[in-house]
């Protein structure tokens, strides 16, 4: 099997990566694209981070088991499948599923830290970098938490304020500097998922030659 091709995809919170994966997954078919994300690599809740407001804070590194991280990168990079149980946020009504990574041509690492995280940075073959404004991406946080996680406005404001606005100038900002392509997401991706798309493609093609 030809080395995997491992792309990294970065953003703030709220910039539209879940979204854009979705449809970066549905250009491919499902052999050819394999999704590894930061989000089943969370330590327990007990081990996160409580602020001074008795607040957990989610949207720091040290939230991230990130030597696990790595080494699954780099196992499934070497083209070795990977196992691992779904983290489900603590949620006692849902049983954790084992998700199965198996290798392919594209391997897609996803995750607010994966510039900032050097040991998974460096195993990374193309960073890109999924960018939107300030406002825009406080607006989306504020109907997605509303929605899915029943967060009300002001505590909505207050981790965003407090949790993620702190995370994202320090740990995220700072390496969009780092990546190959900057995708901007204020109202649509479509030309940007475009390019991502065709380039990928091209990196499949001579392999099936």
């Amino acid at each position: 099997m030809q080395h995997p091709f491992i792309v990294g995809i970065t953003g703030g919170s709220a910039s539209g990566k879940t979204t854009f994966l979705r449809r970066l997954l549905a250009s491919f078919p499902e052999e050819d694209i394999c999704l590894i994300s930061q989000d089943n690599y969370y330590h327990p809740r007990e081990n996160q981070f409580i602020d001074l407001n008795g607040v957990t804070n989610f949207d720091l590194p040290s939230s991230i088991d990130s030597a696990s991280y790595a080494a699954d990168v780099l196992q499934i990079s070497q083209g070795r499948e990977v196992r691992r149980p779904e983290y489900t946020f603590n949620n006692p009504n849902v049983v954790p599923k084992e998700l199965v990574f198996r290798p392919a041509p594209i391997v897609v690492v996803e995750g607010i830290f994966v510039f900032y995280f050097e040991e998974v940075a460096k195993l990374l073959d193309l960073k890109v970098y999924i960018d939107a404004q300030e406002h825009v991406k406080l607006q989306r946080r504020i109907v997605r938490d509303r929605d899915e996680r029943g967060y009300d406005l002001e505590d909505v404001l207050y981790r965003y304020t407090n949790h993620v606005a702190p995370t994202y100038e320090k740990y995220i900002q700072p390496f969009k500097q780092d990546a190959d392509i900057i995708i901007p997401n204020n109202r649509h991706f479509d030309k940007g998922l475009e390019v991502l798309v065709g380039f990928l493609q091209g990196k499949i093609a001579p392999a099936r030659k």
